[in-house]
């Protein structure tokens, strides 16, 4: 029964973390420590500890390591699969319609909106190493394209540093103006309504300098 519950648990995790990494840490941290009483928080963070300082991704890292201490060497096969089979299923899927329909225009057109966002996100997180490793800012910067789940695993980092949280919601790019001025159905702009989500994930880790 056991690896039946693994297998669904972390089936769940690997679906709905998305954007993976610390995405996926309150998904696994509902999963195995507050909707089944398997570990105790402690012990998950001792898991997430292990999970980063071993190779791979921390999702299926950790589904390794609680179905190793569950069910031994089958749960943690159990538990592993059932973290990697829907990113199998999503990406085979994925490369099916990519090749029977990347003629489309529409679909160039997506994939060209989507190139330099991730771009952004990955220069986003070199300038947060750089900056927290170099010069010791009173604040981490953060992508607020991640949203709540995937920027309050960082809030723990913040409150343990001693640090703020910096977000960037308007830029004097022109063409920016294309995505942040477009009005929501509140009747805010995105970055209005942007800033508003900053103010209230800054809340518990403001910094030194406001």
């Amino acid at each position: 029964m056991i690896h039946l519950e693994l297998f669904w648990s972390f089936f769940q995790i690997g679906l709905f973390s998305i954007g993976g990494g610390y995405a996926a840490m309150p998904l696994i941290q509902h999963q195995v420590v507050e909707l089944h009483p398997w570990l105790t928080l402690e012990q998950f963070s001792d898991i997430i500890t292990i999970s980063q300082m071993t190779p791979g991704p921390i999702a299926i890292n950790s589904a390794t390591f609680v179905g190793l201490q569950l069910g031994g060497l089958p749960g943690a096969l159990v538990a592993t699969a059932g973290c990697v089979l829907p990113s199998c299923i999503i990406v085979l899927t994925l490369a099916y319609v990519y090749y029977r329909y990347r003629g489309l225009s529409m679909v160039q057109g997506v994939l060209a909106g989507l190139r330099p966002a991730v771009v952004a996100m990955i220069a986003s997180a070199g300038v947060t190493l750089v900056n927290l490793s170099f010069f010791g800012a009173d604040a981490l910067p953060v992508n607020g394209s991640l949203g709540t789940d995937g920027i309050k695993p960082l809030l723990g980092v913040c409150e343990a540093e001693d640090k703020g949280i910096f977000v960037l919601v308007k830029t004097s790019n022109p063409s920016s103006g294309e995505l942040q001025d477009q009005k929501m159905e509140s009747g805010k702009t995105v970055y209005e309504t942007m800033g508003e989500f900053c103010e209230h994930w800054g809340e518990s880790v403001m910094g030194k300098y406001g």
